[in-house]
């Protein structure tokens, strides 16, 4: 055979693609992070700010081995779901909520549809009941914590969030989705950085004072707490700029300096040093009050805490006389909820600044069958278990990464009649709840939830009963 006759027509090499090309796509889906999905020769490309069905003019941000990203500039053919003006001038280049040129409703059935392409996998889950995602009472402006990078010069300070991929900070300025007291205060620290010529930390040089700026936000008394984080503890400039904040923004009661000379990127340092007198602002759910301090772990969207809360509630189904364990419990916000319709309540969290926060929110409403305990989550299950301990109710409320499976063993082991699961993943929790049903747990609804809107995170509750073998 002649070799020459051989490959004539060889396969054609895939395109690199350089950032800064601009190419006409067509949208074919979005993926689990709101990027809209497109092909190009083979590579698959994550376009910001595209939506299904669409033909976009885009240029690529970065072309990596695995993931090639490009942002929208044109839109060539626009899909019905699209918003005839979106609420964010920057929405096409800020990647911090893909989905805030939709609209609202559609994104809350393309969240219920994440839920279900999750459950999917799993033919134990694919009869399970998953209802229509709850909405937000706020779409926009229901952000009560902002955790911000400070970059650039004194003279024009950038205070936002990195742009995917990169080390450039894009400023958010008046971000849609902030409670408004955070821009305020946002605008008033560039202000101040620049009137009092605040050097700001370069991660390059490691040069610099002002490296990170933390807001929080009590809506029930409209108050706020700010925490400067710096390079290194300076108490004359952090203290100027904390009086000019006060001054320009009066509902700012709480400041604190953290003060973090790693060279990571994790935000926080290991202390904080107040300059106000009050160091702990007051949040209310319900009838529930919280004190936050600087480190305290409080959910982002009040309203949408307080949903998650009254569903988990609801499925309890509580009459006074059950016992239940609250895994992964935190600052003890689910666990006092119910603790005025159980008999008793036990909180396990592994972090033990948590559970001081919550023996004080217990404390701070005066609630007293509610116990909190530091500590592995599958060895205090054991534990309680080999004690006799029985519980009627278990709730989990993991983080993202989901429940080790010895965890939810020593959860089966104590056969409770419900497992009522929160979970901010749908891909974990669809596996857990598998792991479940081979325990004997059955999972007989799941209720999304939109605590973030604009973004493609979706929050779900789910009930399981336990399964009886028959008689």
């Amino acid at each position: 055979m002649n070799r020459k006759n051989i490959d004539q027509n060889p396969k054609p090499k895939k395109q690199q693609l350089v950032k800064g090309q601009a190419l006409d796509l067509s949208i074919l889906s979005l993926d689990d992070e709101g990027y809209g999905t497109a092909d190009h020769n083979g590579t698959r490309i994550r376009v910001n700010g595209a939506l299904p069905g669409e033909q976009v003019r885009a240029r690529i941000t970065f072309s990596g081995q695995r993931d090639t990203f490009a942002d929208t500039f044109k839109i060539l053919r626009r899909s019905p779901e699209r918003l005839a003006k979106p609420p964010c001038a920057k929405a096409a280049s800020c990647d911090g909520c893909p989905l805030i040129q939709m609209q609202y409703q559609a994104q809350l059935v393309w969240k219920k549809g994440l839920v279900e392409g999750a459950f999917r996998h799993y033919s134990s889950l694919r009869d399970t009941n998953i209802n229509p995602a709850l909405p937000s009472k706020k779409p926009l402006a229901y952000r009560t914590r902002a955790k911000l990078v400070i970059s650039g010069k004194f003279a024009e300070p950038k205070i936002g969030i990195y742009l995917r991929n990169t080390p450039q900070v894009i400023d958010l300025g008046d971000c849609q989705l902030h409670h408004p007291l955070i821009n305020r205060i946002i605008e008033a620290t560039r202000e101040g950085i620049r009137k009092g010529k605040i050097p700001i930390y370069n991660p390059k040089t490691e040069n610099g004072l002002m490296r990170y700026l933390v807001v929080r936000v009590s809506e029930h008394e409209d108050r706020a707490m700010v925490v400067f984080v710096t390079s290194e503890r300076s108490f004359n400039e952090i203290h100027h700029l904390a009086k000019h904040l006060k001054k320009a923004v009066p509902e700012v009661t709480v400041v604190a300096q953290n003060v973090n000379n790693s060279t990571g990127n994790v935000i926080m340092g290991e202390r904080e040093f107040f300059v106000t007198k009050q160091q702990t602002l007051i949040e209310k759910l319900g009838d529930i009050r919280f004190s936050i301090s600087p480190r305290s772990f409080f959910q982002v969207n009040n309203d949408g805490a307080q949903t998650i809360y009254q569903q988990v509630k609801e499925w309890a189904g509580l009459s006074g006389r059950e016992s239940v364990v609250d895994v992964y419990c935190g600052v003890g916000g689910i666990s006092l909820f119910l603790a005025g319709s159980a008999r008793e309540i036990l909180g396990f969290e592994l972090a033990e600044a948590a559970v001081a926060d919550a023996a004080k929110n217990a404390r701070l409403n005066g609630i007293r069958n509610c116990q909190f305990e530091a500590g592995n989550a599958a060895e205090l299950l054991s534990g309680i278990s080999e004690e006799g301990f029985e519980a009627d109710i278990i709730v989990l409320n993991p983080p993202r990464k989901g429940c080790d499976e010895e965890v939810l063993r020593s959860c089966s082991s104590l056969k409770p009649e419900r497992i009522i699961y929160v979970s901010c993943s749908p891909t974990t929790l669809a596996r857990d709840l598998n792991i479940l049903k081979g325990l004997g747990y059955r999972t007989r609804e799941v209720q999304p939830v939109d605590m973030f809107p604009q973004t493609p995170h979706v929050e779900n509750v789910a009930l399981l009963e336990r399964e009886h073998e028959a008689t």
